[in-house]
């Protein structure tokens, strides 16, 4: 088990507040182990055993707590003392009502609450209105290349450019290290895969034509990368005998990010500073999820490199959107802090045309913000002030 200090450091200043700490992430991304870490630097700064109560609400050893009233009662009852109890509350959004809980428990006891889910709409709706300003959120991605690296042992001259075509494969999440062979490797990821699609979609939202839905969930896992159009799916379906409104498209795609299986990045209009509304492209949390929905795909290397880059980005603790310019687009313009980043990724700089190609993407960016091309290739191409880096080189920085 390696420690996940990136997530660590930015919850460490609130782990004696009272405002409650919300972590999501994907199924089995390792909220549960950030948990188990979190505890053990408490008990490392002298929080006694007795002050810290835990829940795991997927461990069968809990299954007697089923509604709000008697997970209310349970920890009432845990509660003996005057002294600040650190509560932490595993996957809590299978507790109906467990908000009304979570305000309960905060109103009346001196109390750390740390709560996490699988779902990215666990700060909408009734969490929001009762604990509205009295949270604080983080976001819990499988390993990046970097954690990758650290779990298997390699360092320097190791990690060679198979080890990264092998993470753009099969993606990061932490349990599949521990699978002994590809089968056994497919087998795990085939049933995150299903138990994501069917509890915390189709079960959640209530999806009455999962065949549609089924259909629409597979083109986004297995075109990583591509623009999507709305308009031109329905007009696909169409074209099947399959007349679909556009209004369920967009309700079966928000149910599908919520899931945290894939996100969503929005195009930024890089001369108008603003976010645009229509054709988002759609990026895998995982490169293993898409894999095993399209064993037989050709690899198509640049985009799973895009996709990688896309998540790292995030890991950083960036917003990342697709930038538009008057006449073309460039793959990612990712903001922290209010400084800006732009970047183009490309598998191999190939020859001249793809150099162009790549680096001719910033021409109509006027500012003076860093500008990066991202390739496979090891020769540095910097040039005219837009600095090229080799991908595992960009991937192993420290941030």
């Amino acid at each position: 088990m390696i420690k996940r200090e990136r997530y660590l450091s930015r919850i460490r200043g609130f782990y004696h507040s009272d405002l409650i700490k919300v972590i999501t992430g994907i199924r089995r991304s390792g909220k549960s182990v950030l948990l188990t870490q979190i505890r053990e630097e408490l008990s490392e700064q002298g929080i006694a055993e007795s002050q810290i109560i835990y829940l795991n609400f997927e461990d069968y050893d809990y299954s007697f707590i089923r509604t709000g009233k008697e997970l209310h009662e349970y920890i009432k009852e845990k509660i003996v003392t005057q002294e600040k109890y650190y509560l932490f509350l595993d996957e809590i959004q299978t507790i109906p009502e467990f908000e009304r809980v979570i305000n309960s428990i905060r109103m009346k006891f001196d109390a750390s609450i740390f709560i996490t889910g699988s779902n990215g709409r666990l700060l909408s709706g009734e969490l929001a209105t009762y604990l509205s300003g009295r949270t604080v959120s983080f976001r819990v991605y499988p390993f990046s290349f970097a954690e990758t690296c650290e779990m298997k042992g390699l360092s320097g001259e190791e990690i060679t450019d198979e080890v990264l075509v092998e993470y753009m494969i099969w993606g990061g999440l932490p349990q599949r290290f521990q699978m002994q062979d590809e089968e056994q490797t497919k087998t795990f990821l085939r049933d995150v895969f299903d138990t994501i699609v069917l509890h915390d979609v189709v079960q959640r939202a209530g999806i009455k034509d999962i065949d549609l839905f089924n259909r629409l969930l597979e083109y986004l896992v297995c075109n990583p990368s591509q623009i999507f159009s709305v308009s031109s799916v329905s007009d696909y379906f169409l074209s099947v005998n399959r007349k679909i409104s556009k209004e369920t498209i967009y309700n079966y795609l928000e149910y599908i990010t919520a899931s945290l299986i894939v996100e969503r990045a929005s195009r930024y209009d890089i001369r108008g500073r603003r976010i645009l509304t229509k054709m988002d492209k759609y990026y895998l949390t995982d490169m293993g999820l898409g894999r095993i929905r399209n064993p037989g795909f050709k690899l198509e290397m640049g985009a799973l490199l895009e996709n990688v880059i896309y998540n790292e980005l995030l890991i950083r603790g960036q917003e990342v959107y697709v930038g538009k310019t008057r006449n073309g687009e460039i793959d990612f313009v990712s903001i922290l802090d209010q400084n800006k980043e732009y970047y183009q990724v490309a598998y191999y700089l190939y020859d001249q045309k793809v150099i162009d190609r790549e680096f001719g993407a910033f021409r109509e960016v006027r500012d003076n913000y860093p500008k990066y091309v991202i390739s496979f290739d090891k020769m540095d191409f910097s040039r005219d002030g837009i600095i090229h880096k080799n991908a595992i080189s960009f991937l192993l920085e420290e941030c």
